[in-house]
């Protein structure tokens, strides 16, 4: 006799669940922070891995060579371990020299960070804009190509801010830093000329806006603070998909190549961050 195990009921084949995305989010600090934020907010089902290259911070000191084989160095070992879906590399001193050589060598999406020039020059009323970036950022031909295609009608002030990204990770580490270490720093974005002033300042590094309330605060007066994390994270979006429904949030961890910094008030604005899951992958610079 032959008995049909099935026979009065429906058979459907199991569901197996979709894998998580994995996000790699990489700065030489804690500056991607800002940007991670954000990307969370759009990608809340996501695996994050915040990797920050603290062994080599910061990265303007290393010349131009140094860094392109510095980054794809580090990156070699994230990308074999981690796995990543996109990158991105929440770095604009980085962003505006490495994204060819990264995109060559690896065959994942890269999202870079670039100066928000094009956005600056479309919100100025006065027709002055300062970029507020790194030394570095701002001696990159790539910062001038993003003036000369974007900004011809404006006048473009460069600021590089020597100190700027320290003050940034030393506050967010809960050290006491100096108003007027601050506003020197800030000081030449604002520019009067022929009763026009300054109106938009794009924050061209990502550190910066870890201080954007002590900016407002500092500034001769108010401006159009521009923070590029959001357009990032809209374009992670847009490159993943939609975020599906899933009942539990992603993982996140937080990975340094050195950590020696890692203090007891940092680890707490890390856990702020949704990064307490903290690691060291050794990386001497």
């Amino acid at each position: 006799m032959q008995v049909d195990l099935l026979a009065g009921t429906s058979h459907r084949p199991p569901v197996m669940p979709e894998r998580r995305p994995t996000l790699l989010l990489f700065d030489s600090g804690l500056g991607g922070l800002t940007v991670l934020s954000e990307v969370v907010r759009s990608r809340s089902d996501a695996d994050i891995v915040y990797v920050a290259d603290d062994a080599a911070f910061p990265y303007g000191r290393l010349s131009e060579a140094a860094l392109v084989e510095r980054v794809l160095a580090v990156m070699e070992r994230l990308v074999a371990r981690f796995h990543p879906d996109l990158v991105v590399i929440a770095c604009n001193t980085a962003s505006t020299l490495v994204l060819p050589a990264l995109r060559a060598r690896f065959p994942i999406p890269f999202v870079g960070t670039v100066p928000a020039v094009k956005p600056a020059a479309e919100r100025t009323r006065s027709g002055l804009v300062s970029v507020l970036a790194t030394p570095g950022t701002v001696a990159r031909d790539y910062t001038r190509g993003l003036i000369e295609s974007y900004a011809g009608g404006c006048e473009v002030t460069l600021v590089g801010a020597t100190g700027l990204a320290g003050l940034a990770e030393a506050a967010l580490k809960g050290e006491a830093i100096d108003d007027g270490a601050v506003l020197a720093e800030i000081a030449p974005c604002f520019v009067e000329r022929e009763g026009r002033r300054t109106d938009v300042v794009t924050l061209a590094c990502t550190h910066y806006p870890l201080l954007l309330a002590r900016l407002r605060r500092l500034a001769p007066w108010p401006v159009d603070w521009i923070d590029p994390a959001p357009a990032i994270a809209r374009r992670v979006a847009a490159l993943l998909g939609p975020a599906r429904e899933r009942p539990d949030a992603g993982e996140a961890r937080a990975v340094f190549t050195a950590g020696t910094k890692l203090s007891g008030p940092a680890r707490i604005a890390l856990a702020g961050f949704g990064l307490a899951q903290v690691e060291i992958e050794a990386m001497p610079a």
